[in-house]
């Protein structure tokens, strides 16, 4: 890996270490939830990250599923804290 990569892949999972004491720590549940996010978000910038660094299309592939996947969880954990249920209003 080039050494520019290696230090921004450092810094991250630096920074994604202290995002998972802050789910371990946090006060209140959204905190919580946002920090895992944020650790899914930086997942995705390494994967990015080793994409290009090893020229292989596959990991920015897994990238992408990724992102999608963390969204859509996020999206479900946001709706869930908030309303209480998943679906729309109940017949």
């Amino acid at each position: 890996m080039f050494p520019v990569l290696q230090v921004l892949a450092v810094i991250l999972l630096a920074n994604a270490l202290l995002c998972l004491l802050r789910v371990a720590l946090g006060p209140t549940l959204p905190d919580r939830l946002l920090a895992v996010n944020v650790v899914g978000t930086k997942t995705l910038v390494l994967l990015a990250l080793i994409a290009h660094a090893f020229d292989r299309e596959m990991f920015a592939d897994v990238a992408i599923v990724y992102g999608l996947l963390n969204y859509v969880i996020a999206l479900a954990a946001s709706r869930m804290l908030e309303t209480g249920r998943l679906k729309g209003n109940p017949r």
